[in-house]
């Protein structure tokens, strides 16, 4: 078993049916990596993102039916797009449904324009960031309920009264929390109170180091154990044989080798993203969620399941 655990995660919004992400979960599983993530957004951010938006929730229930091991999970659930108690429920069935194999990301929410283009409301960031410490203060209470006894919450954006806190989700005491973001001060304190995994997605080496820094801090502070949160980050990948394949996967995306290589560790032959890696696990990644924007190249996957990961060890 490799010390770096390698996730897959995909962008349904920029143009994916469910049977293309079943494709890559299935594959995905297949191949060993641990996990299957996807984004959480209702509108594409280039492109016609034809046939359109599918919904997170909806469709990782769909997976856990026709996966049997992988993780699945959300990178990340916008707190604007659900209220806390139907979420609960959502990921508790799905938690259920798929055998104990969920996590949650959540987050603030940030893209304006799906909001807009979906009727959901958008409110300030302070707002938005309130509305999220409550979430997962009712989400995390919810689950943690035992059962036979009520939750209540009275919060500035929501209450509860009287609630069963029911479904329960499969795993115990509840799934896996991710929480992730380049935020100084308010997402390193969230994550030390809520989050097991903390993710910061597409950044170099230096801000990485950075905000692991923070987040190690707020942990510390918070009297957790150190070895109590597990760190990951995101990068786009795009590997090949050669600089022909490279050039051929990056096309098919819409970007430039050159700008992709010296933005991301895993983009470039297996050799290359092997070194590139290196400076990223010394300085405490733990898990690597590689960013998949070409679904049709399941190939694309497996090569890096097969070529890289085992370099890693």
């Amino acid at each position: 078993m490799s010390s770096v655990d390698f996730r897959v995660f995909v962008e349904p919004q920029q143009g994916a049916s469910y049977a293309d992400q079943l494709a890559v979960a299935r594959t995905a599983e297949q191949a060993g990596y641990s996990a299957f993530f996807r984004s959480d957004h209702y509108l594409a951010m280039a492109g016609d993102g034809l046939p359109g938006p599918t919904d997170s929730w909806v469709t990782l229930a769909g997976l856990a039916r026709e996966t049997s091991s992988i993780r699945l999970g959300t990178m990340v659930t916008s707190a604007t797009f659900r209220h806390p108690g139907p979420l609960a429920i959502s990921v508790a069935q799905v938690d259920e449904m798929s055998g104990g194999r969920v996590e949650l990301g959540l987050g603030a929410g940030w893209f304006e324009a799906e909001h807009k283009a979906y009727a959901i409301p958008f409110p300030p960031l302070g707002e938005r960031f309130d509305r999220l410490t409550e979430q997962l203060e009712i989400l995390t209470g919810l689950w943690t309920t035992p059962t036979g006894e009520t939750f209540d919450y009275s919060g500035t954006h929501y209450s509860i009264a009287d609630s069963p806190a029911l479904p329960k989700p499969a795993q115990s005491p509840r799934p896996p929390i991710v929480i992730g973001g380049r935020g100084a001060k308010r997402t390193p304190a969230l994550t030390a109170r809520f989050a097991d995994e903390f993710n910061i997605p597409f950044v170099p080496l230096d801000e990485l180091t950075t905000q692991y820094a923070r987040v190690a801090a707020a942990v510390e502070a918070a009297g957790r154990a150190k070895d109590s949160l597990t760190y990951s980050a995101a990068f786009v990948v795009c590997v090949g044989r050669d600089d022909a394949e490279i050039a051929r996967r990056a096309a098919a995306i819409g970007r430039e080798v050159d700008e992709m290589r010296s933005n991301s560790p895993t983009v470039g032959t297996p050799a290359e993203v092997v070194d590139k890696l290196g400076p990223f696990l010394e300085a405490g990644v733990e898990r690597v969620y590689l960013q998949v924007l070409d679904m049709s190249d399941l190939e694309h996957v497996e090569f890096f399941a097969e070529q890289v990961i085992p370099q890693i060890h």
